[in-house]
């Protein structure tokens, strides 16, 4: 039986043209920068409506946030394409289930619902980046946060998109409870004003999972701190930019703000 002959390489002579394989991927980040703050009665939820591609500009005015009732919404940032459907089938399912049932649907169960749709989809994932937020069953303030297939945990304050390492550094410096680090042990209440720690060295494993959850903001001192956010990321990210949309959740309702940003 012959010997199979080694198979020799092919090199290009000088000056000939390198053949290459074109490249496709199915998606395209469009920017965009979202952020949600929990409080103990309200919910903060904030957008940037500039969209992008590459270096180019598609819209100035797109918005981010699906609202589903007066005390749900979810904000995503990525591939509008993924974010528009991803947004069709959430509003489905709630038209679905307040037909069925005769009410909304909750915050909590919406912040399932959003990681069951992207867990149908982890083996082609939408290219999205969600925050599900608003008020709990009992009025207090929830944000859930997301990986790109459904994993999710309720926090106390949220960012997703491409000013995230922007912002979330801002986040975790104003609002975050004391490092367990420092000794001796501080507890913090989220009743309590920012940076006052409280005198009892013992609480209970609900109060410190509310701890987690809810910012110890003024409802405007909250608002101010978004704000201030996003001017800082808008001048740096370039796919921040235009205008950035604000909600304001309370039991009363649904406040529209809107913070007008660099357009260049």
């Amino acid at each position: 039986m012959a010997a199979a002959l080694p198979v020799r390489a092919q090199v290009p002579a000088a000056g000939a043209e390198v053949r290459q394989h074109a490249t496709w991927s199915p998606y395209d980040d469009n920017g965009g920068t979202v952020v949600a703050v929990a409080g103990d009665d309200y919910c903060v939820v904030a957008a940037s409506t500039r969209m992008s591609t590459g270096y180019s500009i598609l819209t100035r005015d797109k918005t981010k946030i699906l609202r589903l009732n007066p005390k749900c919404v979810v904000a995503s940032a990525g591939m509008q394409a993924d974010m528009e459907t991803l947004h069709k089938m959430l509003h489905m399912h709630h038209v679905k289930y307040h037909f069925n049932h005769r009410k909304p649907m909750s915050c909590p169960a919406t912040a399932q619902l959003l990681s069951n749709t992207l867990y149908y989809k982890r083996f082609f994932p939408y290219y999205t980046f969600n925050l599900c937020a608003g008020l709990d069953e009992e009025g207090r303030g929830a944000v859930y946060t997301y990986d790109a297939i459904g994993s999710y945990e309720r926090v106390g304050y949220g960012c997703q998109g491409s000013g995230k390492e922007l912002i979330q550094p801002v986040l975790d410096n104003q609002l975050k409870a004391a490092s367990p680090l420092v000794l001796p042990q501080q507890q913090w209440l989220s009743s309590l004003p920012l940076g006052r720690p409280c005198s009892h060295q013992q609480t209970s494993p609900a109060l410190t999972n509310l701890q987690q959850w809810l910012s110890s903001l003024p409802l405007e001192q909250a608002v101010d701190l978004v704000k201030g956010a996003f001017v800082s990321a808008g001048e740096r990210d370039i796919y921040t930019g235009d205008d950035v949309e604000i909600l304001v959740i309370t039991k009363e309702g649904v406040r529209t703000d809107r913070l007008e940003l660099k357009r260049d």
